[in-house]
């Protein structure tokens, strides 16, 4: 009888464990970049938050070629979150054959507008580059094949009258790789769609002299995208660069998908937003993240757990 106690205490003690809340872990897998780009550290951030701010929650970011593969983890189930570029986003779910999507991603849900990126185009000063028709005939790289910054690459250059065959070389490369190539002047310009700052261009100043190459209004009217604004890159933002310089960028988005609870899709944007000051502390570009903005431009359908939140918060009445 004694045994038969123990063991039903046993298996009591048993269920009650697989019952416990921590069976309900929620993970929250945030898909992310290049290391040396942006999109990394503000994902690792992030991931930390909402490990500590999401009850239950378990977060980690995940080292991606960016904004396309992105859509295409999201969409099969991969991943709870993702940043991406808005032009990016917005071919993806129409499906763009053009962009690399062979089908529409429809279960992509918008969570939160963030930072804008830049198009900044940088060439070792040694190369003679100073204008976007000083490009042809050298050696660049346009950022990972069908990422994000490449799409911006052909959508710039497209617009400045070039393509890829006006250069002596192309490579598909993330940033930290373009840099170390033109580091051993095995390169002559690299493109690079980020935020300000961003290390690999800053590590790349400190090594050679550089030269940010304009990108004109005239040029970027010309792309024929909305998602494509003027901008400035203010001067000193990198080593040497004395003046500001005119560009295009494009607003980042964080991108959700259809089978993350409602419920989770609002503490994803809740603790987002009550954490900003340690996104900002992480990297100056999360420091123009604003709630203001946050459903400006947003090119997929909001994810109502999204929507729960910004409705608390009067910015949907």
């Amino acid at each position: 009888m004694q045994i038969s106690k123990w063991l039903a205490t046993a298996t009591m003690a048993i269920a009650a464990i697989a019952a416990s809340p921590a069976q309900s872990a929620q993970f929250v897998n945030i898909l992310t970049g290049g290391q040396s780009g942006v999109y990394y550290p503000l994902g690792v951030a992030l991931s930390q938050i909402y490990t500590k701010y999401i009850p239950d929650a378990k977060s980690t970011a995940q080292v991606t070629k960016a904004s396309a593969e992105n859509m295409n983890l999201l969409e099969a189930g991969r991943a709870e979150l993702a940043f991406a570029l808005a032009d990016t986003v917005a071919d993806a779910y129409a499906g763009n054959t053009e962009a690399g999507f062979k089908a529409p991603l429809t279960k992509l849900r918008g969570l939160s507008g963030t930072y804008n990126n830049y198009i900044q185009i940088v060439a070792n000063a040694d190369s003679g580059i100073k204008t976007l028709a000083d490009l042809k005939g050298k050696r660049i790289s346009v950022g990972a094949a069908r990422s994000g910054t490449e799409l911006n690459a052909r959508a710039v250059l497209k617009a400045a009258g070039l393509t890829y065959d006006d250069f002596d070389k192309v490579e598909y490369l993330p940033f930290g790789e373009s840099v170390e190539l033109m580091k051993n002047r095995q390169l002559d310009v690299t493109l690079q769609s980020a935020g300000l700052g961003v290390s690999s261009i800053r590590d790349l100043a400190t090594s050679v002299k550089i030269v940010v190459v304009a990108i004109p209004p005239e040029v970027v009217a010309k792309i024929g995208n909305a998602a494509y604004l003027d901008a400035t890159i203010p001067a000193n933002t990198y080593e040497g660069q004395t003046a500001d310089i005119p560009t295009t960028a494009v607003p980042n988005f964080l991108i959700t998908q259809s089978d993350v609870s409602d419920e989770l899709a609002y503490q994803m944007t809740k603790v987002f937003y009550e954490h900003l000051d340690t996104l900002a502390s992480t990297h100056n570009a999360a420091k123009t993240i604003k709630l203001d903005n946050a459903l400006k431009g947003m090119p997929v359908p909001l994810h109502p757990g999204a929507e729960r939140y910004y409705k608390e918060v009067g910015l949907i009445k």
